[in-house]
């Protein structure tokens, strides 16, 4: 059996001061995630692996909060073309930090994450470049 490898993590949007602009950055965020493809292509990042809360009161009181998992079969040998994909959707998210924890058997755990370069501390999309920081956390194996 290969290895496995689990991908999860979330997107935190910022909150606003008009209740509006949270509105109208929720519906576009949520209109680019169904975007994603879906069904039996095996994409890196797919529609299903995507959740969030979309109206106040259940489960989503100022910022939003995009949480996503997944498994894959030994998804680190392609790491490069996974954080690629990630990157562009954040492109074309509203967000202020991202983090993605990346589980493999053979090589332990690692997190990355990513803050907003502007002076608002919000990625609107196509804005600049993005930052990621990585830590290493070494934790064994997912089965040792």
């Amino acid at each position: 059996m290969e290895s496995e490898s689990i991908v999860y993590g979330n997107i935190r949007d910022w909150p606003s001061d008009s209740a509006a602009e949270s509105r109208l950055r929720r519906l576009l965020n949520r209109q680019v995630l169904d975007a994603l493809p879906t069904g039996d292509a095996w994409p890196f990042l797919g529609r299903e692996m995507f959740s969030c809360c979309q109206q106040p009161g259940s489960g989503l009181y100022q910022t939003q909060v995009i949480h996503f998992g997944a498994s894959y079969q030994t998804i680190e040998y392609e790491w490069k073309l996974w954080v690629a994909e990630f990157e562009a959707l954040l492109k074309r998210l509203y967000w202020a930090s991202a983090v993605v924890h990346l589980e493999t058997e053979l090589n332990g755990t690692h997190t990355f994450r990513w803050e907003a370069e502007s002076e608002s501390g919000l990625h609107s999309p196509q804005d600049g470049a993005l930052r990621v920081r990585c830590a290493w956390e070494r934790e064994g194996g997912l089965r040792g």
